[in-house]
């Protein structure tokens, strides 16, 4: 078995892939498989939904600020959900774009979340590999979110939580089936209840509060009763863009090129 864990690698192992049909091949992030490849990824924009929460009820401005990779479809996605969750405990509050352009540039992203702290945000989150904005965050006596694992240690004074990874589950699962014989090629989008993603342990800087209702919208998404993405849903222009009682499908989210309503900023052309 051999793991492809960034989207970069989706290409060579396609063509490995090819070449060495004994060998079962998982790609993170992909769209490419077949009979001895399989693509897996995680519904992280649930446990953005539920970062959402904690922003929307520890927020004074009503200011949130995020600083963002590239405008593309999973980082659309990740804010469209945080905001969602920030809107549904605080209607008024609204959630400020800043793009890096880079997944990785420490500089770069602490320069963004600067930026978003200037103009009023009290709230800083990311989709970024680095703890920049945590630290700018820190800094101004702000608080924030971060991304991908616990940040406790790099901003302890601002830190409340982090919508984080875990592959091991799914990881191990997969051992288990080639070894008992019953591996198929599929695509695995696994949300909160198959542990791939999960937020991580509010801190003593999150809200009163926040911890019960980060776990009552969990179990919530867990039981199937909150899709998040579901109708009425309004863009940024106030247009409704998924009607009443609708749900998007996954298709539609895997192609996400709009903000919802509470969203400021603009995907690049």
């Amino acid at each position: 078995m051999i793991i492809g864990t960034s989207f970069g690698f989706m290409d060579g192992m396609e063509k490995e892939a090819q070449k060495h049909k004994d060998i079962k091949f998982l790609h993170a992030s992909g769209y490419k498989s077949s009979e001895n490849m399989a693509n897996y990824f995680g519904r992280i924009y649930q446990a953005r939904y539920l970062s959402g929460i904690v922003a929307g009820m520890k927020t004074k401005t009503n200011k949130i600020g995020y600083v963002g990779a590239f405008p593309i479809p999973e980082v659309v996605r990740g804010i469209n959900a945080f905001t969602l969750g920030v809107k549904s405990v605080n209607p008024k509050a609204e959630v400020s774009v800043k793009w890096t352009n880079t997944w990785y540039d420490p500089a770069k992203e602490k320069e963004a979340a600067k930026a978003l702290l200037a103009e009023g945000s009290d709230v800083i989150t990311q989709h970024q590999d680095t703890a920049g904005p945590q630290q700018a965050a820190e800094e101004k006596g702000a608080f924030s979110i971060g991304y991908n694992t616990d940040m406790k240690d790099k901003a302890p004074k601002a830190y409340m939580t982090a919508p984080i990874w875990n592959w091991g589950p799914y990881y191990v699962e997969q051992v288990k089936a080639i070894k008992e014989g019953t591996w198929k090629s599929q695509n695995v989008w696994g949300g909160l209840e198959t542990g791939m993603v999960a937020l991580a342990p509010l801190t003593e800087n999150a809200p009163s509060g926040a911890k019960e209702a980060v776990e009552k919208a969990q179990k919530e998404i867990m039981d199937g009763k909150n899709k998040i993405f579901v109708g009425p849903i309004k863009d940024q222009s106030g247009n409704i863009k998924v009607e009443k009682d609708k749900v998007m499908t996954d298709e539609e989210l895997l192609s996400f090129n709009w903000f919802v309503e509470g969203v400021k900023g603009q995907l690049a052309k």
